[in-house]
């Protein structure tokens, strides 16, 4: 057994095969692929963004290719880089989610939620500002980290705190729209009652994602070993274990976020994505993009409309190979933070 890294992304055994030169050679392909619109965006298109796609579909061109695409076709649509603090500060001010004024002692920004603090019915306003906290997540990345932790505390979380459609579109969007973003998630504390909650979720989850997951309990010695690995105590909120009693403050939040996105507005931080730089023609072409033999069908929601899990090359989920919640204790560390 093998206990799995917290600070390093998970290499397939496809990726362990290929040399830089061959890693290089599939990030040309599929930039080939896509053809000249990639020299317009070069922040989407680059070497890193190429990478984490083809990780995400096991470096197979082609579905790294059409993922690509979708991405493109939602963030023409979606406009991710246009949402604005004024448009989403409603669905903030109980600090569901939150960017943290810290780091993980490997540098990935880390996003906190906190689903038992919903406090809004509309699904659509709920996405929009998660993707906005991903957004902002990105642009707040260092120049050599790309990738995020979240940290989800469970106080006060019931089982009509979450709905199935905004988790599943949530679940959809971080792997879908920013593949291999995710460095690490956090389940503290989650209650006996998230179990059931749990196995309606997992047939959402490619196992690659999930094999990101931990589920930490404060009163297991050894799970909280992560947590003194991961954090500055000092700076760690106490709903987690660390020593900062200090709570969410909307309005000092509120005026972090308005600094980013003046920060944006400026341009001091370049953005990911710019559609001026397409033509009317162009975006129409990709609008009306054919879907291939290997891609889903979405609905109107932007999740996808079948029940199988997203289209990859990792073959269909098979449920058994991610685990239930595990109980309290030294199930824990045989589930999901320790694999084979």
């Amino acid at each position: 057994m093998a206990t799995l890294s917290l600070e390093k992304p998970h290499e397939s055994a496809t990726e362990k095969c290929l040399s830089p030169e061959e890693k290089q050679a599939k990030i040309n392909e599929v930039r080939r692929m896509i053809g000249s619109i990639t020299d317009k965006l070069p922040d989407l298109f680059s070497d890193a963004s190429i990478s984490r796609y083809l990780r995400a579909r096991n470096w197979n061109t082609k579905k790294a290719g059409q993922m690509l695409i979708q991405t493109l076709k939602w963030r023409l649509d979606y406009r991710p880089d246009k949402i604005r603090w004024e448009e989403i500060a409603y669905e903030a001010e109980t600090g569901k989610i939150y960017r943290a004024d810290y780091f993980d002692k490997y540098g990935r920004v880390v996003l906190v939620l906190r689903p038992g603090f919903q406090n809004t019915k509309a699904v659509s306003g709920q996405i929009r500002y998660l993707v906005y906290c991903m957004e902002n997540a990105m642009k707040n990345l260092s120049s050599d980290q790309e990738q995020i932790v979240l940290l989800v505390d469970f106080r006060g979380w019931n089982s009509s705190s979450t709905s199935i459609k905004a988790t599943r579109e949530t679940v959809y969007i971080v792997q879908n729209h920013y593949p291999e973003r995710l460095g690490l998630g956090i389940l503290y504390n989650p209650p006996k009652i998230f179990e059931s909650f749990w196995k309606m979720v997992k047939p959402f989850i490619e196992f690659m994602t999930f094999k990101k997951v931990r589920f930490v309990y404060s009163n297991n010695p050894q799970s909280e070993k992560i947590m003194e690995e991961l954090f500055d105590k000092d700076k760690l909120e106490s709903a987690f274990g660390g020593r900062n009693s200090n709570g969410f403050d909307y309005e000092a939040y509120a005026q972090r976020m308005k600094e980013d996105d003046q920060k944006m507005t400026n341009g001091c931080s370049s953005p990911s994505f710019n559609s001026s730089v397409i033509s009317d023609s162009q975006q129409s072409e990709l609008l009306s993009f054919n879907q291939g033999p290997d891609d889903e069908h979405f609905d109107e929601g932007g999740s996808s409309s079948s029940n199988e899990t997203s289209s990859s090359n990792l073959g269909t989920l098979d449920n058994n190979k991610i685990p239930d919640q595990p109980r309290e204790g030294n199930d824990v560390l045989r589930s999901n933070i320790v694999a084979a």
